[in-house]
């Protein structure tokens, strides 16, 4: 098995690079990981021989201040990813910031790409990125930009809303106490979405990404055969509040969804009828990702 090897030995090198950073750089407004569901995951990966590969790549933004004389009011954004193979894989970094233009940041970008692959392969880089950027995107700066921009880079900062919509696998749900944590938790946190119980156990939850991370972590606190997010769904709403989290939601309610059972201890659900539940709710794609076939 030398591929799961290597898998855990790259998932160890990133745990270790992003204790790293967050040593390094404890201020939330120098380093900030923007989803821990993933960091959970990746970690349990690496304590854990029987872990699923994670499901979802870590994410987190580095903001450097570059080296130049009036840097006071500039601030450039790494959003970055960590592909699954990574080291071995280049990150997903895109830097952003609202003193350069779209075409000098195409061009910034690109660059340090080329950097990275002429640098760092092979090799945790993050820190090397970080430094590449502190030392050359003031020369990517639009002077006409960073005239206009001083005045609105504080507006910029509004809070952006996250809405997170997790489809949750479980071998089997049958248990009636996590039944009823599953849809009092929910409540609690205002999350919409469904439970399937049987085999398999299906649980959509849907909300605040915040709300929703709660509720994850709760849920797998309590002893499972298997359980995993099978896909993760993260919506950006603009300064959104209470009606624009209202929009997102395909569910109305959390509610408890037995499908017809059949089978001989009349727990296994009917997956057709779950798959065209799905589909009115304009969810099919899901169906796929949960038991790889095609719906019927």
């Amino acid at each position: 098995e030398t591929t799961a090897m290597t898998n855990r030995e790259q998932a160890e090198v990133q745990v270790s690079e992003l204790d790293l950073l967050s040593s390094m750089f404890p201020d939330e407004q120098e380093f900030m990981v923007t989803d821990q569901l993933a960091v959970a995951e990746l970690k349990h990966y690496v304590e854990d021989e029987s872990a699923e590969v994670p499901s979802s790549k870590v994410q987190f933004i580095l903001n450097v201040k570059p080296e130049v004389s009036d840097a006071s009011m500039m601030e450039f954004s790494m959003a970055c990813a960590l592909p699954f193979k990574y080291p071995a894989v280049l990150p997903e970094i895109t830097v952003r910031s609202s003193l350069i233009s779209r075409s000098q940041q195409i061009h910034l970008n690109s660059d340090l790409k080329t950097y990275l692959m002429q640098n760092c392969s092979g090799e945790p880089c993050m820190l090397s990125a970080r430094e590449w950027v502190k030392d050359h995107a003031a020369t990517y700066i639009d002077k006409e930009l960073s005239r206009s921009s001083v005045t609105t880079s504080n507006v910029m900062q509004s809070e952006d809303i996250t809405f997170t919509r997790l489809w949750i696998y479980s071998h089997h749900i049958y248990n009636k106490q996590k039944r009823k944590n599953i849809i009092d938790w929910a409540k609690e946190l205002s999350l919409t979405g469904f439970c399937m119980p049987g085999k398999p156990g299906v649980v959509c939850v849907e909300g605040l990404q915040s709300s929703c991370e709660e509720f994850w972590s709760r849920i797998r606190r309590l002893t499972w055969k298997r359980i995993l997010i099978r896909h993760r769904e993260d919506v950006s709403l603009e300064g959104g509040g209470h009606a624009e989290i209202q929009k997102q939601r395909k569910f109305s309610a959390l509610e408890e969804k037995c499908f017809d059972a059949h089978g001989a201890r009349g727990n296994h659900m009917d997956l057709g009828q779950l798959y065209r539940f799905l589909e009115e709710k304009g969810c099919a794609d899901i169906f796929q990702m949960y038991f790889g076939v095609e719906g019927h």
